[in-house]
């Protein structure tokens, strides 16, 4: 019996996976989509709240990579302004699927995550795409193509419905984040049996933890969400984000927090800004004039009530009516609220994290088509290559566009070599 020969293998029906199935099925190449998971695109169906935040409409085409991470951020630029949010939106108008916007161009479906995983499947229907799931890949070998060109080049991959060849391969296996849904390091092994540099992968848009005992007088605010600042490095290396925070029983999530998760360095102190668009100093010293409350009352105006008495607890000059304080305990806690510094101890880790940091070193692949340079046929694409979004749908639109790239660079039977 013959191997079962296809134009093109995908290993991953994730988001980049099933879009670049879809493509390159509608091209008319003869496409097979493996996953080892029970359930298609689990990443998709639990995302943005069972929404997914399936891009963001903000997204700078002309300077994308100022909303990426990773060792070289301009590598995403090419794929991401020839594959627009605009495309992908475009996509879900043709099927009727109706979005919203929440805040800062995130874009969410308004009825389900499946809905638009249904789209995707009918995408890869429309193309003819064979859909082996749960099909486990055993083993992957190359074939280099014979010293008189009499025959092509070819990817050999065992798997649990048998042995398949095909001339080109494509890895849209994901990360390491949240191993329940079945993600794991398939992808980085099966690079690194290829040769290629995979930088080291950890735990982006991740929550952060601290020291039970210094973070003891801050786990009781468990559940407190407000707007802060907050920044990471020094100088021209120092990166901020406004957004909120919240309070864990063991450190800190919530937007701020995940966003700067990604460029947060073990050992490195975070600077977060509790009352970001009020002059602190100015408001207490303003109180005192006038005021007999408590110093906690008064910053209760400013900050949620529970932190305002959190924090006036850490200090006797804070415990007493504001206009008995002096001026210089007054200036100490407006500093101290506005220039928080603290360093956490480490993450939540891949169980929590929405993405993986590292992944293929983009320095060993094409930017116009994703092929890697020095193994022919083999395409990286999503979130198992070096590239990493912020938060709010930057991520899914790097899938959609790094698929559409890789799609229309694939070739066909009818393609020279």
């Amino acid at each position: 019996m013959s191997t079962p020969d296809f134009d093109a293998i995908v290993i991953g029906a994730g988001a980049a996976g099933l879009l670049c199935a879809a493509l390159a099925g509608q091209r008319g190449l003869r496409v097979l989509l493996i996953d080892h998971a029970e359930r298609v695109a689990e990443k998709i169906r639990i995302s943005g709240g069972g929404r997914c935040n399936f891009t963001n409409r903000e997204l700078d085409v002309r300077a994308p990579q100022r909303h990426y991470v990773g060792q070289n951020p301009q590598f995403c630029r090419s794929a991401l302004s020839r594959y627009t949010p605009q495309d992908f939106i475009a996509l879900l108008q043709q099927h009727g699927l109706a979005f919203h916007e929440k805040h800062k161009g995130q874009l969410f479906l308004d009825r389900s995550a499946q809905d638009l995983i249904d789209l995707l499947l009918a995408e890869c229907a429309r193309g003819q795409v064979t859909h082996w799931q749960p099909c486990r890949v055993k083993n992957v070998a190359f074939l280099a193509a014979s010293a008189d060109q009499s025959s092509a080049s070819s990817y050999q991959i065992d798997t649990d419905k048998g042995p398949v060849q095909a001339r080109s391969l494509v890895l849209a296996t994901g990360g390491l984040s949240i191993p329940a849904i079945g993600a794991s390091d398939f992808g980085h092994r099966l690079a690194r049996q290829f040769g290629l540099p995979v930088v080291a992968p950890r735990p982006g848009l991740v929550p952060l933890t601290f020291d039970g005992t210094a973070w003891a007088p801050y786990a009781q605010l468990a559940g407190l969400a407000l707007p802060v600042e907050i920044s990471c490095g020094a100088k021209k290396e120092r990166i901020a984000f406004h957004a909120d925070l919240l309070f864990t029983h063991r450190g800190l999530s919530g937007p701020a927090v995940l966003q700067i998760s990604s460029y947060w360095q073990p050992g490195q102190p975070l600077g977060i800004n509790l009352a970001p668009h009020t002059d602190l100093a100015a408001h207490l010293l303003a109180a005192k004039a006038q005021s007999k409350k408590r110093i906690a009352n008064e910053l209760a105006t400013l900050l949620p009530s529970r932190l305002a008495e959190a924090w006036c607890s850490q200090s006797a000059d804070w415990q007493r009516p504001i206009n008995e304080a002096s001026d210089k305990a007054l200036l100490r806690l407006a500093e101290q609220l506005a220039c928080w510094q603290l360093t956490p101890t480490g993450t939540e880790g891949y169980k929590k994290a929405e993405v993986t940091l590292g992944g293929v070193d983009t320095r060993a692949l094409s930017q116009q088509s994703m092929e890697c340079k020095a193994q022919p046929g083999l395409y990286c694409i999503g979130e198992v290559v070096d590239i990493t979004g912020w938060l709010g749908g930057y991520n899914f639109q790097w899938a959609w566009a790094s698929a559409a790239a890789c799609a229309r660079a694939l070739p066909g039977a009818g393609d020279s070599l």
